[in-house]
């Protein structure tokens, strides 16, 4: 079965009933975007530092019966303009070519709140 193929609320279900694993979700997504993403150029940076520890962490969280909804370990890319802590955020520019916030922005700490797993920032023109 193409994981990837399925819609948010599919995954969503099959990852409360455990017929899917976040760490493997998220591999295969890792997967899928360092095979294609050369020909499509949408991914400025892939946030891969921790993101496997936090696929593991809230796959735990399921295991032990705590889900925190419909965002829970779905893999997430967020435009390269929204500060994401620890992960290169560019906006765009050649002057924040290396800038890592030290913050997440509202949105970034709403999105980890829910569960969700920043895989990485697309591109930004």
């Amino acid at each position: 079965m193409d994981v990837l193929a399925l819609s948010i609320q599919t995954l969503a279900d099959r990852i409360r009933a455990r017929a899917i694993s976040i760490p493997e979700l998220v591999g295969e997504v890792l997967r899928e975007i360092r095979n294609r993403d050369p020909e499509l150029n949408a991914y400025v940076t892939i946030c891969e530092d921790g993101v496997q520890h936090q696929a593991k962490r809230l796959q735990a969280e399921i295991d032990r019966g705590r889900w925190r909804g419909p965002l829970h370990g779905i893999p997430i890319a967020v435009k390269d303009m929204v500060y994401t802590r620890g992960c290169r955020t560019t906006m765009g520019s050649k002057v924040y070519a290396h800038f890592v916030p030290d913050d997440d922005a509202t949105v970034i700490r709403k999105l980890k709140r829910a569960g969700a797993v920043i895989i990485g920032k697309t591109n930004t023109h």
